[in-house]
């Protein structure tokens, strides 16, 4: 990737590390990071060498929501301007929730407000259980407008009223009960859990991965199990048993070795 960035730093690799790179105001998120952030994952997006991309902070905290000085510059908007700002924002969480590799955040520290919808949008997440969350945008007369979407489908209706309304701070291990993460554990194993992540993807196919990505995200979009659903799902075994993933994946099984695609 031969773009440079001013907030992100890029470990690059088969499984691709974003880190968030503000460390001095706890990766809080401006108008700079948003650009860049989002033009990272459109870039990831066509590298087909790419299997995995990690979402990290540095510093004390994974992301402390919107940047002091950017809150102030926004405050004197008008409508129209508000508007288009936020869809970049939108346009941000969605860049990483149709990611075609798997999304993987790993949370520390703190994630205020705008920072959830960043995990939100992830499809696997890993919190250290001291990391402190809230959606705090009600405590400033606000409302979590941009996240919602990607946190709603995370934790669904109910949790999102107790947790949005509230405005209230929690730690990791209440995340995990409401969906919010996957995985809350203590901070000496939280390389350990992220290092078993990534090796369980890795031993899985490529193509099969990204497909059965885009599977799930069918089956939830679709008003029922419908007739049509059964014949997408039908369709897509016969594709991938036919292709060279699923040919290869069988003769592995059958010749009691690794697959060629195991890291």
């Amino acid at each position: 990737m031969k773009e440079k960035f001013d907030r992100i730093e890029i470990d690059e690799g088969v499984v691709t590390t974003l880190w968030l790179n503000r460390p001095k105001v706890h990766n809080a998120m401006d108008d700079v990071l948003i650009a860049e952030l989002t033009k990272v994952y459109g870039l990831l997006e066509n590298d087909k060498t790419v299997r995995a991309v990690v979402l990290r902070g540095k510093g004390k905290s994974f992301c402390a929501g919107a940047d002091l000085n950017y809150m102030k510059s926004i405050s004197s908007f008008g409508f129209e301007e508000n508007v288009k700002d936020g869809n970049k924002l939108a346009a941000l969480f969605k860049a990483i929730y149709d990611s075609p590799v798997p999304t993987i955040a790993v949370i520390h520290g703190a994630a205020f407000g705008g920072a959830n919808g960043l995990l939100a949008a992830c499809d696997i997440v890993i919190a250290e259980e001291n990391t402190t969350f809230a959606f705090s945008e009600v405590k400033l007369g606000i409302a979590p407008a941009t996240i919602a979407p990607f946190v709603i489908k995370r934790i669904g209706e109910f949790g999102a009223k107790e947790l949005m309304m509230t405005g209230k701070r929690f730690k990791a291990r209440e995340a995990e009960k409401w969906g919010l993460v996957n995985h809350s554990v203590s901070e000496d194993r939280l390389e350990e859990m992220l290092d078993k992540t990534i090796s369980q993807l890795l031993s899985s196919a490529p193509l099969a991965v990204k497909e059965t990505k885009r599977l799930i995200e069918e089956v939830v979009g679709s008003p029922g199990i419908t007739a049509d659903l059964i014949n997408l799902t039908a369709e897509k075994i016969a594709r991938l048993r036919a292709s060279e993933e699923g040919q290869e994946g069988m003769a592995a099984f059958l010749e009691k070795r690794k697959a060629k695609w195991v890291e």
